[in-house]
């Protein structure tokens, strides 16, 4: 029997966004795991590229990861898919929530419980930087952009957008002159 890959892609992504807590850099090590080592949907380099885009493009990197693996294997549908299963977890727990959420304000043991889940969130954050660590370019273009655009965001509130496009020219730049180079 044929896999119906837009179910599959919505199933998949269903999971990945009901059991990840944190956001979009929480379901980064999900989504690999899920699309490039469960599934070989596509490799580990074409999910890097995929997770560039996706954080340089408008609306949350679950989302936008999500519909760009989606339009990958399957198309437009596959895109829909993809993108329905990571949102529709969150919109029916915070539809759920939403009605007793005044109640549980105040609650000390709820407080608690949020501060354990931004530390277990930010471990996963975390994870998702050292595995994309891994998988970068370790060359000394690339090491200087990484520390440069750390620096500019975290120290001197560059504008993210800024950074990533400065990035993007110097890489472009630079294989250019590496490629003019080489012929």
């Amino acid at each position: 029997m044929e896999e119906n890959k837009e179910l599959t892609l919505f199933a998949t992504f269903f999971k990945i966004g009901a059991f990840t807590f944190g956001g979009g850099y929480a379901m980064i090590p999900m989504i690999q795991r899920e699309i490039v080592d469960k599934r070989h949907w596509i490799d580990a380099d074409e999910i890097l590229d995929i997770i560039a885009i996706a954080e340089s493009t408008p609306g949350p990197i679950a989302v936008n990861s999500a519909t760009f693996v989606g339009a990958k294997i399957a198309g437009k549908k596959g895109a829909f898919m993809a993108t329905l299963g990571v949102v529709l977890p969150s919109f029916l727990i915070i539809l759920a929530i939403s009605h007793i959420l005044n109640a549980f304000e105040t609650n000390k043991y709820v407080s608690y419980a949020f501060t354990g889940i931004r530390a277990g969130v930010m471990a996963l954050i975390l994870n998702a930087a050292i595995s994309m660590y891994k998988q970068c370019p370790r060359d000394l273009v690339s090491i200087i952009l990484m520390a440069a655009a750390l620096v500019l965001v975290t120290f001197f509130n560059v504008n993210a957008i800024l950074v990533l496009l400065l990035c993007a020219g110097v890489g472009l730049l630079s294989s250019l002159r590496i490629r003019k180079g080489g012929n």
